[in-house]
């Protein structure tokens, strides 16, 4: 509807000019009433949908605002100009050329910026303009130019590739305990003795709390994500918190044969969520103790510096490559997938440790080299009288 709008005021300069005197006689004088087409053009000066108009030619007569920032140009500079011109794509250059022959043509356009390259959902109209004297029916219109609709969707591409990895991941993290719990009840069922029970129900159980954990920390994204996110800030002791959440790691620790440290500097008092605060530490030393093989140790460390509780951990495990490292807090962002299947990562821990973080009005940073391990370093403000309240 906006197209066809549009390009009814494109066409509107040629074909009005032939009989102006067939307008004004039923409106007020212009003091008191602005032409709706000068309305209507500064309506689509002001779209955020790129609209550039050719002549015959092909060379650029019009263009607004949003066509100039989608194809980086400067309007005053690119009228007069041909399209190949104003916009240097072949692909473009061959729709304009299509649509002066009277081909419409609608499609994505891909155009290289000094960011990378963008994706634009493109269409192309003739402006064609009857003869006067012709019959509306068989009269074929003189091409008087073509028009250019552009939008950007590079934004909008990439929500939906984030979202078709998001179901596929979901789907992989879901199937593959639910298929191993098939597995071992069918095993069990079909076994006579109390054996099978014995060794696959212990195994049918940790995949059950695979599952729920996972669950769980979706929803945690989808409440951070969705701004839902509320933080019960009072005071509290950072060591008081940390402790018994390293200790539970303990029997996990233990059989993996990986030492478990704490190192309180000093003591470290501040104003923030305890419950979101521990499910951070929950998080990091889980995504560290998966990642660190046996004979090495995960180290915790509180302090406080510049107004600032500082939560530092560190393991001996494998580490990150330096090209991943930016990816590290992004839904579902795996630096070795394969790997992660192995030892159950899915992705989601490290994303739900920097909403509660940001959420705080902190950062969280990580430090690795691949096969020196891994340490990340959060940083919350000490006193959260503005945040998070």
């Amino acid at each position: 509807m906006l197209a066809g709008a549009i390009l009814g005021f494109a066409a509107r300069p040629l074909t009005a000019r032939r009989a102006p005197e067939e307008r004004g006689a039923e409106h007020p004088p212009k003091s008191e009433v602005k032409p709706a087409g000068d309305r209507f053009d500064a309506l689509v000066r002001a779209l955020p949908l790129g609209v550039v108009m050719l002549d015959a030619g092909g060379r650029v007569r019009f263009a607004n605002r949003a066509a100039a920032a989608i194809f980086g140009f400067e309007v005053s500079r690119v009228i007069g100009m041909h399209a190949i011109e104003a916009v240097p794509s072949i692909d473009l250059e061959r729709r304009v050329a299509s649509a002066l022959l009277g081909e419409a043509s609608m499609g994505p356009l891909i155009v290289a910026g000094k960011t990378g390259n963008r994706t634009y959902a493109v269409s192309v109209y003739p402006l064609a303009d009857p003869p006067p004297d012709a019959d509306a029916e068989s009269a074929a219109e003189e091409i008087r130019g073509a028009l250019v609709l552009a939008e950007d969707q590079t934004e909008i591409l990439a929500l939906e590739t984030a979202r078709q990895e998001f179901l596929t991941n979901v789907s992989h993290e879901l199937r593959t305990p639910l298929s191993s719990i098939k597995l071992m009840l069918e095993t069990v069922n079909e076994s006579p003795d109390d054996e099978a029970r014995d060794i696959f129900v212990p195994q049918a159980l940790a995949q059950v709390d695979r599952l729920a954990s996972l669950v769980q920390r979706l929803l945690e994204q989808a409440r951070t994500e969705s701004g839902v996110l509320t933080l019960n800030v009072t005071e509290i002791d950072l060591e008081a918190v940390a402790r018994p959440i390293v200790r539970s790691f303990d029997p996990q620790a233990a059989a993996k044969n990986v030492r478990m440290d704490l190192r309180a500097e000093r003591p470290v008092l501040l104003e923030a969520d305890g419950e979101r605060v521990a499910q951070v530490l929950v998080n990091l030393i889980d995504n560290a103790l998966r990642f660190t093989p046996g004979g090495g140790s995960v180290t915790t460390s509180l302090d406080v510096d510049s107004g600032y509780a500082v939560i530092a951990v560190s393991d001996t495990g494998i580490g990150i490559p330096y090209r991943d490292l930016p990816h590290v807090f992004e839904r579902f962002y795996v630096v070795d997938r394969s790997r992660a299947r192995a030892i159950s990562g899915a992705g989601l821990g490290l994303s739900i440790v920097k909403q509660i973080v940001d959420a705080h009005g902190g950062s969280v940073t990580a430090e690795s080299m691949l096969g020196s391990g891994t340490k990340f370093v959060v940083r919350i403000p000490v006193a959260q009288s503005a945040a998070g309240r």
